[in-house]
């Protein structure tokens, strides 16, 4: 189920006759998920309280300005220059946070961000952020380093995988998701039978690494699913496709318990 963040509800068992095309799927497991395990979930110490109060307001678009290296900012607090984004170019001073920034904004990116440098662009920004690198500067400039820095962890977080990137996507839009929606397809819920006795049955990591291998190219194919929706403005099929994608994540995830 799905909802846009408003009065408008829109339920996708509602929909009579109208069912999302399936991409060609990869062929089952037969004793088949390699990828290294999932990074360290965890977060500065007030990053949750943080985030709360930095959340993406409803009903919001991808942001069109530009990103990154070369963004397009306000005016610094600091020396007044103008293009203050995160930080001054000029200065250097770090700027407070703004809660109308979204995650791709701070990487120059859109959602296909698998060709791209996001783990570089990063790390420089964190070069410019971390708090331990302003430690001599005014206590309000430590706390919107200790503010940005959070945000941008949380970005690269988020937009680093698919499933989290597809649902920020989606409340850009202000389209909620229920995350724990089942969905009624034997097939899918006979395959994920399956996976699950040969993740069990499975005696070593290379038999392992070969069904987290097959599970992570599944999860591709519904990413890319999800966008080819998701350009299309096709949110019925987009939520689908994350629907989809959370069961083959949590498969993934059943793999790096065992290995």
């Amino acid at each position: 189920m799905w909802r846009r963040a408003g009065p408008i509800c829109l339920h996708l068992s509602g929909i009579a006759g109208r069912r999302v095309r399936r991409p060609p799927q990869p062929p089952a497991p037969t004793a088949t998920c390699s990828t290294s395990a999932f990074a360290s979930s965890s977060f500065h110490h007030n990053l949750g309280t943080f985030l709360d109060s930095i959340r993406v307001p409803p009903s919001r678009s991808l942001s069109n300005q530009a990103g990154g290296d070369g963004s397009i900012g306000g005016e610094c607090w600091s020396c007044g220059a103008k293009g203050a984004f995160l930080s001054c170019g000029s200065c250097r001073s770090v700027q407070p946070v703004d809660p109308a920034v979204d995650y791709f904004r701070i990487f120059g990116l859109g959602y296909d961000v698998k060709d791209t440098n996001l783990e570089g662009k990063y790390k420089d920004w964190q070069k410019k952020l971390h708090p331990d690198l302003v430690h001599s500067k005014s206590e309000k400039e430590r706390d919107f380093a200790a503010g940005q820095s959070a945000l941008v962890i949380e970005a690269y977080r988020t937009l680093s995988k698919p499933l989290p990137r597809a649902l920020y996507l989606l409340q850009l839009e202000g389209i909620h998701v229920d995350e724990e929606k089942t969905i009624n397809d034997p097939e899918l819920l006979m395959e994920m039978m399956e996976i699950r006795e040969a993740v069990s049955e499975a005696g070593d990591s290379e038999t392992l690494k070969k069904i987290q291998s097959q599970m992570k190219r599944k999860l591709e194919t519904w990413s890319k699913a999800f966008q080819e929706a998701f350009d299309k403005r096709d949110f019925d099929g987009a939520v689908e496709a994350t629907q989809r994608m959370r069961y083959y994540e949590r498969a993934m995830e059943e793999t790096v318990k065992k290995l």
